[in-house]
């Protein structure tokens, strides 16, 4: 019962951290916005496009080890890559965005990508 639960968590938590990463690719101004620190306009897009390169190949790694090399590989994934929501919740709150986003998208997904390690770890 665990192990179907794990891992839909997981491949859930992977695909939607590539759509991130697209979407940061694709259309990083509104990326931006909804990260909860818009870009201002005369920005450089170049770090757009960085943020965007590094969740889609996060997004791809995680699927990668869940394909390849298990689920404690994946845990361990998981346990690390946790700490870039959890800056990212840092980030929002040092730059003028809400506490709501930096909170309610940031950190509660932090806490889910803990629980996903967590749970690949129990199996």
């Amino acid at each position: 019962m665990l192990t179907p639960i794990a891992y839909g968590l997981a491949i859930s938590l992977d695909v939607f951290v590539v759509f991130i990463g697209v979407r940061f690719l694709l259309v990083p101004r509104a990326a931006a916005a909804g990260y909860g620190v818009p870009a201002k306009p005369d920005g450089d897009a170049a770090y757009l496009t960085v943020k965007g390169l590094r969740d889609f190949s996060y997004g791809i790694l995680g699927l990668a080890l869940l394909a390849f090399a298990g689920a404690h590989a994946a845990g361990w994934f998981m346990l690390v890559v946790a700490l870039n929501p959890l800056g990212d919740t840092l980030i929002v709150l040092r730059h003028g965005g809400t506490k709501a986003t930096a909170f309610g998208i940031h950190f509660a997904t932090a806490v889910i990508v803990l629980i996903s390690a967590a749970l690949l770890f129990a199996i």
